[in-house]
């Protein structure tokens, strides 16, 4: 540690002697210490750095908060831990401890320990190790279970039988993924065997704590390395199960559908690339949620999966709800990328006509980048020919995207006009004939009949009123249907002398 940047080098030793002068003994553990033997530790010293103290947390962090100058410092007296902020850092205390479960319970029996008997209760080696700041044998490194020679072997492992571990934490296994995943690490064998046998244990621990681990999986740089963990140790069944049964190819009259878990990792993979957005990777992950449900063979067209889009999207609340994630605006972003997945990628197969295009950034709004994101991660092939094609059309429609938008600006559409005009155009009064008459404008405008300004809507008003006064004498504008089916002759737009429609 003695080669640490001068910030930790002083913050250690300001430390050091806060808590040598209480009496008490202070060690730097995990983390911190992991990752500076890894070289992950951050450049802007934002962080947060554990602390055991073989003596009361809270009273070596008040001794540590007065030696800092900070009043930023909170206590857990249940838990006997402190918080103190200093500048970037976190700062958390814990006195050292020793635990004891019942089979019955995940509560322990705490009772003061020593330095071994914290790391003990450790959950894996390389979070076990740890720095003296004593001034006897300060900056010495305490590595009990050979934590450091797991780093250099890239292995996860339980510093005791993975069992106990375990046993006393069934959320420890998730986390055993995501260390590895997130450290590239892999799960020495003896822990992998024993999250295998013990996973229905998981089912005890909240969906909040799962899902806070799963999270993090999901924001690594390759979660589909953690996915493929969770799946063949068990761990994944317990709580995500419409994921497992993606997984699979099946083969009738020699025609065989892509495995679609392997798929959908592949997709997330692709998304993780270039977006840091989780909702985003969650909607990768849902995209193809509902294919097994929509799954069917035809003797002419092979394996389709219609309505999987659809059945998708409504899929995805029920799955927010049961897996802890929040059931707003987020949830409605990733139910609304599900249900348009198709859009783009439909749209690179056919002739792009600007309509089909209007619609697509209508009804995608301000997600619409997101979805093309989505979308160009979907394409996946063995075959490379194939990709490059894909994405050459891709490539194309999303620069007549671009160009719609920026002509005809259909983003958020607003009607040009109001149910007020509306009512008093027609000499209609309030009631359900607006909404229709405000969806003939809007699908006027989305089919290049009339141009997307208040202008060609008024006029487009008056015709439909004249219209439907010729049509109707008593005004009875009973249905959207009929107002479309007596639209006036098209206007002449700008877009319908821009080229390929």
């Amino acid at each position: 540690m003695h080669d640490l940047q001068p910030t930790y080098q002083q913050l250690f030793r300001t430390i050091s002697d806060a808590v040598s002068e209480t009496g008490q003994k202070i060690y730097v553990i995990g983390g911190f210490v992991r990752d500076y033997y890894l070289n992950r530790l951050p450049s802007d010293h934002v962080c947060d750095i554990d602390f055991v103290t073989v003596g009361s947390g809270i009273h070596a962090a008040n001794a540590v908060a007065r030696k800092l100058g900070t009043r930023k410092i909170a206590t857990y007296r249940r838990f006997g831990t402190a918080q103190v902020t200093w500048k970037t850092f976190s700062l958390e205390f814990v006195g050292a401890r020793k635990e004891s479960y019942r089979p019955d319970s995940r509560k322990p029996a705490v009772e003061d320990g020593t330095l071994e008997d914290d790391q003990l209760r450790r959950d894996f080696t390389i979070n076990a190790l740890s720095w003296s700041l004593n001034p006897d044998d300060y900056g010495i490194l305490n590595d009990p279970f050979n934590g450091l020679n797991d780093l250099k072997n890239n292995l996860i492992r339980t510093p005791v039988e993975p069992e106990k571990t375990f046993r006393d934490d069934p959320l420890r296994m998730m986390r055993a993924v995501r260390f590895a995943t997130q450290l590239h690490f892999s799960i020495e064998s003896a822990t992998r065997n024993a999250i295998i046998r013990m996973a229905p244990r998981l089912e005890i621990i909240s969906r909040e704590r799962i899902i806070e681990e799963l999270n993090k999986i999901v924001m690594s740089d390759l979660p589909s390395s953690g996915f493929i963990m969770l799946r063949e140790t068990g761990l994944l069944e317990l709580f995500l199960p419409e994921l497992c049964e993606l997984e699979g190819i099946e083969e009738k009259h020699g025609i065989r559908h892509k495995d679609n878990f392997h798929h959908t990792l592949k997709v997330l993979d692709n998304v993780a690339m270039t977006s840091d957005n989780l909702w985003l990777r969650w909607a990768a992950i849902m995209h193809d949620i509902a294919k097994p449900a929509t799954k069917r063979f035809d003797s002419r067209q092979g394996w389709t999966f219609h309505g999987h889009d659809a059945l998708g999207a409504q899929m995805v609340p029920r799955l927010f709800r049961r897996l802890g994630l929040p059931l707003d605006e987020r949830m409605r972003f990733v139910k609304k990328l599900v249900r348009l997945h198709l859009r783009p990628i439909a749209l690179a197969d056919e002739i792009v006509t600007d309509s089909a295009i209007r619609r697509l950034i209508f009804e995608a709004g301000d997600y619409l980048e997101d979805l093309m994101t989505l979308c160009r991660a979907d394409i996946t092939s063995k075959n490379h020919r194939k990709i490059r094609q894909f994405l050459k059309n891709f490539d194309y429609v999303e620069q007549r995207v671009s160009e719609v938008e920026e002509k005809d600006r259909i983003r958020n559409w607003q009607p040009p006009v109001d149910g007020n005009e509306i009512m008093k155009i027609f000499g209609i009064a309030p009631g359900p004939e607006i909404g229709r008459i405000k969806s003939a404008i809007e699908e006027a405008i989305l089919d290049g009949n009339i141009p997307n300004t208040r202008q060609a809507a008024l006029e487009y008003l008056y015709s439909l009123r004249e219209s439907s006064q010729k049509s109707s004498p008593a005004n009875d504008i009973s249905s959207s249907k009929e107002i479309t089916s007596k639209s006036p002759k098209k206007h002449k737009t700008s877009w319908q002398n821009s080229g390929k429609q």
